[in-house]
């Protein structure tokens, strides 16, 4: 993981055409320097990612929005540190909630990003390659489920911009966390990113990502190589995911180590559907 450098929190910065940043102050492990919430538009705006409820982020955003008509508030999924200040911006402007499914899922296991938003409820859901539009801007939803099973990005047809959310950040590997963390769905949603053509990666967490394809083919590569990982070492006999994270992670913040267990699972249970793997009472072996 990289050291967490300094963000100025609640400051409207333009970085791109059409594109204003704003950070929300929830730095952690986890989240790197925080939520990055995006205005995309000049005369009428969209909200993508509001972030946490917290009342400061709020009040730059309502700020960066400087009364002028919000179209729609969109969210890349339903994280606690996405969407719910979704609720509370509806109420300051009156702009719909639009995006993601709503998804709550109850999970007892180690977690690597904020739990699930339980109050999360669009106006309207969006398909992958449904748009929503405002004076010069046009967003079209990208279905990319991996990190969570509801996840979009949203591409910025006027620009070549795409709003990444979790699926691709500009710091670390993204978290996919059993049970409703999918690595066979992640990996065929990278391939899917692979064969479009964005100018660049807005993620909500890290630096802006300026050559996508080569990003994402490392993306792949990392995954590829962590998989080869966990084949050699169940040839070696060692089988359980503690064991595993051990090995594999040497160096590791102790406070990612539940994380980083339920990535490796998260590759077990991949395995295990292409027939590679499987499980006996815990403890995972090869196939064959």
């Amino acid at each position: 993981m990289p050291c967490m450098i300094e963000a100025p929190t609640g400051i409207a910065m333009a970085i791109d055409p059409l594109v204003t940043r704003i950070l929300a102050p929830n730095p952690s492990p986890y989240t790197y320097t925080g939520t990055q919430t995006y205005l995309v538009g000049e005369a009428d705006l969209a909200v993508i990612d509001p972030g946490p409820d917290e009342p400061a982020h709020l009040d730059a955003l309502v700020m960066a929005i400087a009364g002028r008509p919000v179209k729609a508030i969109l969210c890349t999924h339903t994280h606690r540190d996405h969407s719910p200040a979704s609720r509370p911006l509806q109420d300051r402007t009156g702009a719909r909630v639009i995006g993601c499914a709503p998804l709550v899922l109850k999970d007892a296991g180690p977690r690597a990003d904020a739990s699930f938003d339980t109050s999360y409820a669009p106006d309207l859901v969006l398909d992958d390659g449904e748009t929503v539009a405002g004076e010069g801007w046009t967003l079209e939803a990208v279905a990319t489920p991996g990190h969570t099973s509801n996840h979009l990005c949203f591409s910025l047809r006027e620009t070549g911009a795409l709003f990444t959310g979790d699926h691709v950040m500009g710091w670390s590997t993204t978290v996919v966390a059993p049970p409703d963390g999918d690595m066979t769905a992640y990996m065929a949603s990278l391939d899917k990113l692979m064969a479009r053509e964005d100018r660049i990666y807005f993620p909500a967490h890290g630096e802006p990502i300026d050559k996508p394809q080569r990003f994402v083919r490392g993306l792949i590569g990392h995954r590829r190589q962590r998989e080869g990982q966990i084949l050699r070492l169940l040839r070696q006999d060692v089988g359980e995911v503690p064991a595993m994270v051990e090995r594999m992670y040497v160096g590791l913040d102790p406070r990612l180590t539940g994380a980083a267990g339920r990535s490796v699972l998260a590759h077990l249970i991949d395995l295990r559907g292409r027939g590679l793997v499987r499980e006996d009472n815990g403890a995972w072996r090869m196939a064959a």
